[in-house]
């Protein structure tokens, strides 16, 4: 086999495996690539020969890739795998509001560095100690590992962060985790303990039980 022939089969070879990947998740950064032994530099000269789309730098999706509403959040997390998805986006996750938030919320620690990207707009929020680990739970989207808040932290959450995002949210996301039975009264109380909520939430969890 010539050398120009063998070239073609290895790039064709690194092609399909590349694809492959997308069947698995939707969104791809270069460490994916990476991780099965190709440089992260030949998403992007797939991208130039059109057989990829970089929605954002450093990310790349399939040309008929048909995003769900999730994209952005999958984005966010795929751009930031430490951050936790919280309060307005994390509401969005559980179909807890009828709102699509322009921002994706993330939480990190109060040391972790901000993560840096242009797109999709975040909002990022700084939690501590038990707060920041309490409650995660580890979702699948689009084939993209992620973590968000549950349901219960989510709701304490809320009122925690009443003034950034209105205590009517925080109201509606309690009642409508009631009514939909995404959590219970013991799970959102534990969480409004953690979240030194308790004596907030009080008087609206007994107006919900």
């Amino acid at each position: 086999m010539d050398i120009s022939r063998r070239n073609q089969n290895m790039a064709t070879s690194k092609k399909d495996l590349i694809l492959r990947l997308f069947k698995g998740m939707e969104v791809v950064r270069p460490r994916d690539a990476e991780a099965i032994g190709i440089a992260g530099s030949y998403l992007n000269a797939l991208r130039n020969k059109g057989v990829l789309e970089r929605p954002s730098r450093g990310l790349y999706t399939l040309p008929n890739s048909e995003p769900s509403e999730f994209r952005s959040i999958v984005e966010a997390c795929k751009l930031s795998p430490n951050a936790t998805v919280c309060l307005l986006s994390a509401l969005r996750i559980h179909d807890l509001t009828t709102q699509s938030p322009y921002e994706v919320w993330l939480a990190i620690g109060e040391r972790d560095r901000k993560p840096q990207m242009v797109y999709p707009p975040i909002r990022v929020v700084r939690f501590s100690g038990a707060s920041r680990e309490y409650g995660i739970e580890k979702r699948k989207i689009e084939g993209v590992a992620i973590s968000v808040y549950s349901a219960a932290k989510t709701v304490a959450d809320c009122f925690k962060y009443r003034h950034k995002i209105g205590l009517d949210v925080a109201i509606e996301a309690l009642r409508d985790s009631r009514r939909s039975r995404k959590a219970t009264i013991d799970e959102i109380w534990q969480a409004a303990k953690v979240c030194r909520m308790a004596n907030v939430m009080r008087p609206y969890l007994e107006a919900t039980s």
